[in-house]
């Protein structure tokens, strides 16, 4: 217990006159300390509270009935081998007063309650902020049944039931193992929404089971329970037990069987519902067991195992060190560490504890910090998605405030507050300096470089297919022959386009001679226009025909290289419809085609420069320069080798054969520039990385912008 000056007793209370105790209160006695002195548990049975009072404390309130603070220190310093000043009795006056345990009578005793009822009363919102994030719904007092029930599950606190708990743990174990496969394909098949509703069932029963496992044990070691109800944090409902009598209890042994009988509880659901469903036969009872099973197993190691949050696993840390208040404790040391390690103020940490001991409380509460950063938000994540989005928004935004921002604003505070001290601080001034150029850093225009998976190709290219089933006739090229326009590329023979071409022209004779026989006879006259259209339309077909004889000899449509031709391909081999056999790429220009996301795509401007690194090992390194910038984001991804599935690193899902992006990507078209020697390629495309050297922009405004763009969008304004 700090003491303060010999003056500071609250404002209330004068230096020679000591209020009484209120007489309610009660004494019992306590666990040793670690140095092995006495404590006591001093309790308020009012609201069900307890306080640990260390031996001077305790020697302190013992005299209490001489009321003048002098006599009190001079007999606990005459009387015990404690020292004991007037100092030490105003500490503990003024730590009586602030948890409202004196008898304040006269005008001046009722201005200070006036003065405390008046802080305690919160405005609205801060009552509504407070309830909202946290707040407890008592629904009976369950002392009464829980004595009459008392001896009917006093069994299961005897060794029998827990050695038959054991191995029906061992058989359930044995039993999951040997029909693992089942096992695991019945938790896949929990994964829907029937699935979610019977775990929610599951837990609920599991919950209550827990909390009763608490209440028996504390009624069974002579404890009150004075209520049983359910607390919402943030809406979340969570049962809860009163269980406070514990603090009366000598023995640390019996508090931790208090603090662990939920877990066995739910361990013992679990070990006895993992049997139950090893030995049920298929149906709606070996579903339930399952559910049972996989549920407390999952709660008790995720949730209630956690010393991280107020949970039992952190009154079980708690009770086995022996520190009452151990995130508050360790939390003071961490600040402490934290400021020492910024500013070097060379101050006494808030407690004292062996070396060991300090370092690991320290590395419990950075740990304790960075698990409730983590938690809190994803809670503002899950009350985002399920609220109405912007009111989810808004109240995602309260809970970051209030458990991460406010603390820490806490803290500024008092860095603030001692800042004389800090500014003398040469480690302080040389964290300054590094503050300000990271500060510096967000503020000041930087080039960014932006990367990108793209594809090398040509500018023009030409793919050459067979049009249908056809036999290769001519095959004059190589790969990495140069050809010029009109030169052949292959020539195919198939016999249907043949006949259907000889086939129409026949059509065509025949349509004729009867136009130029009606013209002469006065009898076929009248029949002239249908015969004029039958002309044509015989025409028609045969320049469809002559189109389709047209693709089996394809052309050279530019200058170009051939690339990609089949290796085995052969004059006399047959090929299939739609079958690629080579293609032709004109070598002098060349582009890349890249995707980039959203955030990246408002740094691009048309006329941006940039690099292309093959993938190929030894390939030059191109230069770019952005020519074409897609302001629509691509519905489909036709560059396959871009896809993860591929190797890129696009993710992309297959929807009937078409690659569609699983987020927004725009396409970008970059120039390899003029003045860069040609790329010695025989392909017709290559992938690589594509580096753009973007728009400059600051962190900080960067920043600003994705996290405005984001409220926007998901708010749905």
């Amino acid at each position: 217990m700090t003491a303060p000056e010999p003056t500071d007793t609250g404002g209330i209370v004068p230096p020679t006159a000591l209020p009484p105790l209120r007489e309610e209160l009660t004494l019992h006695e306590g666990p040793p300390a670690d140095s092995g002195a006495p404590t006591w548990s001093l309790q308020d049975p009012v609201r069900n509270s307890y306080y640990r009072l260390d031996w001077l404390g305790f020697e302190v309130l013992s005299r209490w009935h001489l009321q003048q603070p002098e006599a009190i220190a001079a007999a606990v310093q005459g009387q015990t081998t404690l020292a004991c000043d007037v100092a030490d009795v105003a500490a503990v006056c003024k730590f009586l007063q602030d948890n409202e345990l004196l008898l304040l009578e006269g005008q001046q005793g009722t201005a200070w309650y006036v003065q405390r009822q008046a802080q305690r009363q919160q405005s609205g919102w801060r009552w509504l902020l407070h309830h909202y994030l946290f707040f407890r719904l008592p629904l009976f007092q369950p002392d009464r049944w829980l004595e009459r029930w008392l001896p009917l599950v006093a069994p299961l606190f005897g060794p029998t039931f827990r050695l038959a708990t054991l191995v029906a743990l061992g058989l359930g174990l044995i039993q999951a193992g040997r029909q693992w496969e089942q096992f695991s394909a019945t938790l896949m098949d929990t994964f829907s929404w029937q699935g979610l509703l019977g775990y929610g069932v599951a837990l609920s029963f599991v919950k209550i089971l827990h909390e009763l496992g608490h209440a028996f044990t504390a009624k069974r070691l002579g404890c009150r329970v004075p209520v049983m109800g359910v607390a919402f944090l943030v809406l979340w409902p969570l049962a809860y037990t009163d269980v406070n009598d514990v603090w009366k209890l000598k023995h640390r042994r019996q508090r931790l069987a208090v603090g662990a009988a939920g877990i066995l509880t739910e361990l013992t659901v679990a070990a006895w519902a993992t049997l139950a469903w090893a030995l049920l036969p298929l149906g709606v009872l070996r579903d339930m067991a399952f559910l049972l099973a996989t549920t407390t197993w999952i709660s008790t190691l995720v949730i209630n195992a956690s010393p991280f949050l107020r949970f039992d696993g952190y009154f079980l840390l708690a009770d086995w060190l022996d520190m009452p208040n151990l995130h508050a404790r360790a939390f003071a040391l961490g600040r402490w560490r934290l400021r020492e390690a910024l500013f070097g103020l060379g101050d006494a940490p808030p407690e004292i504890f062996p070396p060991s001991r300090r370092r690991w409380l320290i590395v419990f509460a950075f740990a304790t910090w960075l698990y409730r950063l983590v938690v809190f938000l994803g809670i503002a994540v899950l009350v985002y998605h399920f609220v109405i989005k912007a009111l989810g928004i808004f109240l995602a935004i309260i809970e970051l405030l209030w458990f991460i921002v406010l603390p820490v604003w806490r803290e500024l505070a008092a860095w603030w507050r001692d800042t004389t001290r800090i500014r003398q601080s040469r480690r302080a001034r040389l964290g300054l300096v590094g503050v300000v150029m990271l500060l510096a850093l967000t503020v000041l225009p930087l080039r960014f470089q932006l990367q990108a998976q793209g594809l090398l190709r040509p500018m023009q290219s030409f793919l050459v297919v067979a049009p249908v089933a056809a036999q290769v006739a001519a095959l004059p090229i190589q790969t990495g022959q140069r050809l010029r326009v009109g030169d052949l590329l292959v020539q195919l023979e198939a016999t249907e386009p043949q006949v259907r071409h000889l086939k129409a022209r026949q059509n065509v004779l025949f349509a004729d001679w009867q136009l130029a026989a009606a013209s002469v006879s006065a009898l076929e006259r009248p029949r002239l226009p249908v015969l004029r259209q039958e002309l044509a339309a015989a025409q028609a077909e045969a320049a469809a025909a002559q189109g389709e004889l047209d693709k089996l000899a394809n052309l050279a449509p530019f200058d170009g290289v051939v690339v990609d031709l089949s290796p085995e391909l052969q004059p006399g081999d047959w090929v299939q419809r739609h079958e690629p056999i080579a293609s032709l790429i004109d070598p002098a220009s060349w582009r890349v085609d890249a995707y980039f996301t959203d955030e990246q795509i408002e740094r691009l401007h048309i006329g941006d420069h940039g690099r292309f690194f093959p993938e190929t090992p030894g390939a030059a390194v191109l230069d770019l320069q952005v020519e074409r910038i897609d302001r629509d984001a691509s519905r489909a991804l036709p560059e396959r080798l871009l896809a993860a599935a591929h190797g890129g690193t696009v993710l992309a899902r297959d929807s009937h054969g078409t690659l569609v992006p699983e987020r927004a990507i725009y396409k970008v078209s970059l120039r390899v520039t003029a003045a860069q020697s040609t790329p010695n390629v025989l392909v017709g495309e290559r992938r690589g990385q594509v580096v753009v050297y973007g728009q400059t922009t600051a962190l900080l405004e960067d920043f600003v912008r994705t996290l405005a763009t984001l409220l926007v969008r998901e708010s749905g304004f």
